[in-house]
């Protein structure tokens, strides 16, 4: 019985050609099969030519059958039998080991082939007398490749360049890793078409189909030592004329024509030689006018069609320079497992670029697209997601105006970093819209968000921070729901933390909220946030907040005490503190830097209702006009005030409050005890009333009207000068 040897030559039928070791498994040897010597085993083919051995039949991915290898790609057969001298000087063969002995290091299968694309392919063949040394590599011109001699140069060459394209997550990367690891080790240059737009999973496109130029990709020039510039792979050279430089290619776009030779080669999937007669029809029309001229004559091209998971999205064509060896049979393998792997990978970066747009929408439309501008107090905020890879989360901010040149502030965190954490958000945020137009107290708010939060299920948890504030008195209001506790910059680079009540998270159930109400000074800033700018896994939520107010102190003290920092700055001024093990969570952060509104600014009035009320309203505007010095805006306001005066007084049976208010417009705030909000319409030549609030929507800059808890305030603003 002789011991069959192990070999990396060329797989016979049944064996995964992708394997990444290249090798074949050790089957039982053949009655009357030779066995190879020992020095054919280590990988040293004998000098002299042998018999070819002929490959079974067998078929790849796509149906094409594998043809007969030539002399080049074949294995001498070696009739020795084991014991036996090695043949060509080579050491002998050892015995078969007996039961229990471990057999020799030397017996060993060799190791695979490293990670990276073999740059010199053919590392095992014999050097060329006269020639350059095949293995080194030296005496070729600078990166040029040699051709891959034997099977076990094209796995290994598969098995790198399919796992550098692997690595690619999106489009850019999986093409620039095929051009990469073809170039120069499989061919001269590369170019890649896809289609425009690319389908994205089950879709059918309607429109014909259309493919772009991509990516092209050739050898680079080089210098030599001396500093003479090298040709180019692809400049044409005296002897033998070369094809033309890419930039020659008159078209980036292609239009499949239906029925033409470029469909028909699509829709068959398997790679082609350029020469093949459905190729030379198939490349004018891709390639567009004149570019055919790139294209070398003979086997120095595959045209190989990019097939996805359902459909053809590509071409990719491999070109070689005629003065190099022409592509083999086996080749074309070659071309369809890149071209099978770069689709797939297209396919998969295609449909990943969708979920990733979608989680964009979804987390852009959740949150605030702008910031609105109340009266007295300036905004900025900041969000930031858990990862790339977790684009959405359940933290959010707003800024909700209030009746009385109110603004609420509110910043919250749902449980999680997922697309159901980032619906839940959605939830609570448009309930707490809702529940602040109603103007109910900061504890009544987050007592409704947590009945809410009960109903959309038993695990559904977030904490929340609801404030509201008043730039006439310069107080703020705060109820808290287990959320982190504000921090405020005070003007003279003071910052505090403030003591708010901890409170439960929403979702618990059964727990009563309470509010406290602060002093707010004018300079004062308020920052809001939510656990994933100050927890991670390095430090502890009270270790954070402690560093942020340090954060804030510093960044205070670099503008002065008498100038608060700009907000957009104090915003990144404040991410800057996070390090790399700090990005857990998503996070979200409300800047407010309070104004205020100066005592002098501002008129009150009380105004029974009665029928002498509105012109009693026009005498105090004019009065307060008047020392403002905004006397051309007595007119029009007069008139405005006179109409909302005299409609609150005809239904109001409590007295009804007038206010103006002096910032960068001239504000108006009308309020009574009626509920019922007033309704703009069209009047009729022969009604005698509804024209009033026609009348303000025209001279008015804004106007609105807010329900309140006791009735509801209408309001409008004129620009001033």
């Amino acid at each position: 019985m002789t011991e069959q040897p192990t070999t990396f030559g060329r797989p016979q039928p049944g064996v995964d050609p992708a394997d990444s070791r290249g090798a074949l498994p050790r089957t039982p040897a053949q009655p009357g099969g030779a066995a190879l010597s020992a020095q054919a085993r280590a990988g040293t083919a004998p000098p002299g030519p042998g018999p070819a051995t002929t490959r079974g039949k067998g078929e790849d991915g796509m149906g094409k059958e594998h043809p007969a290898d030539g002399p080049e790609h074949s294995q001498p057969a070696v009739t020795e039998p084991v014991g036996a001298p090695a043949a060509y000087g080579g050491p002998p063969a050892r015995e078969k080991p007996s039961v229990g002995e471990k057999p020799s290091v030397a017996e060993h299968r060799p190791r695979p082939a490293s990670e990276g694309i073999p740059a010199q392919p053919g590392a095992d063949q014999e050097r060329v007398p006269d020639g350059p040394e095949r293995r080194s590599g030296r005496g070729l011109p600078p990166g040029r490749p040699m051709p891959m001699r034997r099977d076990g140069d094209r796995l290994r060459f598969v098995g790198a360049a399919t796992r550098r394209i692997a690595r690619g997550l999106d489009l850019d990367e999986i093409v620039m890793g095929l051009c990469r690891a073809t170039v120069p080790t499989f061919s001269d240059a590369i170019l890649v078409y896809l289609r425009d737009p690319l389908p994205v999973g089950d879709e059918r496109p309607t429109g014909p189909v259309v493919l772009r130029l991509r990516r092209t990709d050739r050898i680079p020039e080089e210098r030599d030592t001396d500093g003479v510039l090298l040709s180019s792979a692809f400049e044409p050279e005296p002897e033998p004329a070369g094809p033309a430089d890419l930039s020659t290619l008159s078209t980036e776009l292609c239009e499949v024509r239906p029925g033409g030779a470029l469909n028909e080669v699509l829709r068959g999937v398997r790679p082609v030689f350029a020469d093949a007669p459905a190729a030379r029809d198939a490349l004018p029309e891709l390639l567009g006018e004149g570019g055919e001229a790139i294209v070398p004559d003979g086997q120095h091209a595959i045209l190989a069609p990019l097939r996805g998971r359902r459909r053809v999205i590509g071409a990719a064509l491999f070109l070689r320079r005629p003065d190099r060896p022409a592509f083999e049979a086996d080749d074309l393998l070659v071309a369809a497992q890149l071209a099978t792997h770069s689709a797939l990978g297209i396919d998969k970066a295609v449909l990943y670029g969708r979920e990733a747009y979608i989680a964009d929408e979804l987390q852009r439309t959740m949150l605030p697209e702008t910031l609105p501008r109340p009266t007295g107090v300036r905004l900025a905020s900041r969000y930031l997601p858990a990862a790339e890879t977790a684009r959405v989360g359940g933290d959010w901010y707003d800024a909700i105006p209030l009746p009385g040149s109110r603004v609420a502030l509110v910043v919250g965190d749902v449980m999680g970093h997922s697309m159901t954490s980032a619906a839940i958000m959605g939830q609570l945020r448009t309930t707490a819209q809702t529940l602040a137009g109603l103007d109910l107290p900061p504890q009544e708010v987050l007592h409704h968000l947590d009945e809410q939060a009960q109903r959309l299920g038993t695990d559904r948890m977030a904490t929340c921070l609801y404030a509201v504030y008043d730039p006439v008195t310069h107080r703020i209001t705060i109820a808290n729901a287990g959320h982190p506790p504000p921090v405020l910059l005070h003007l003279g680079g003071r910052a505090e933390v403030l003591p708010v009540p901890p409170g439960a998270p929403i979702g618990v159930g059964g727990v009563d909220f309470e509010a406290v109400e602060l002093d707010a000074p004018a300079g004062a800033t308020l920052l809001l946030y939510t656990d994933g700018l100050v927890e991670s896994r390095l430090r502890d939520v009270w270790t954070g907040i402690e560093q942020l107010r340090e954060k804030l102190a510093a960044t205070a003290q670099l503008t002065g005490p008498d100038h608060p920092p700009p907000l957009e700055a104090l915003c990144d001024e404040v991410l800057d503190m996070l390090g790399p093990g700090d990005r857990d969570d998503d996070i979200a952060l409300l800047a407010a830097r309070f104004d205020g509104i100066a005592p002098s600014d501002v008129a009150y009035w009380t105004l029974e209702p009665e029928e002498t009320a509105p012109g009693q309203a026009r005498r105090l505007a004019r009065r307060a006009l008047a020392r403002w010095d905004l006397e051309e805006l007595t007119d029009s306001v007069e008139l405005l005030v006179s109409e909302v005066v005299t409609n609150a007084v005809r239904y109001a049976t409590r007295p009804v409050t007038l206010r103006l208010l002096r910032t960068d417009v001239l504000r108006c705030e009308v309020g009574d005890d009626v509920p019922q909000l007033p309704r703009l319409r069209q009047a009729r030549a022969t009604d005698e009333g509804g024209r009033g609030l026609y009348l303000v929507n025209r001279l008015a800059r804004r106007w609105g009207a807010t329900r309140l808890s006791t009735g509801k305030v209408v309001w409008f603003e004129l620009n001033r000068g």
